[in-house]
């Protein structure tokens, strides 16, 4: 540990390099020059009328009724599910 502790010793001590005194103004006149980029009432408009559009015809189409293919019931006397047929296996 003493070879870590002088390591970081000698870099506490070294000067800072020239291009890092005025970093943090350099850095936040970058931010602030930055372009806001902003989204036109257009795209938002066109958006919404999309989302309802959707919303209504979704809505609107009729459904099929959902309905098992095969009726499951773990305790029925024919079960897939039951764990005698699970275990047994395929003959």
């Amino acid at each position: 540990m003493d070879d870590l502790d002088a390591m970081l010793t000698r870099l506490a001590q070294t000067p800072l390099p020239s291009s890092v005194d005025a970093i943090e103004a350099r850095v936040l006149a970058r931010i602030a020059a930055r372009p806001v980029a902003s989204a036109s009432m257009g795209i938002g408009a066109m958006t919404t009328a999309a989302a309802l559009v959707l919303g209504i015809v979704g809505a609107g189409i009729p459904a099929r009724e959902a309905r098992a293919t095969t009726p499951l019931s773990p305790f029925g006397p024919t079960s897939p599910l039951a764990p005698s047929t699970l275990l047994v296996g395929t003959p």
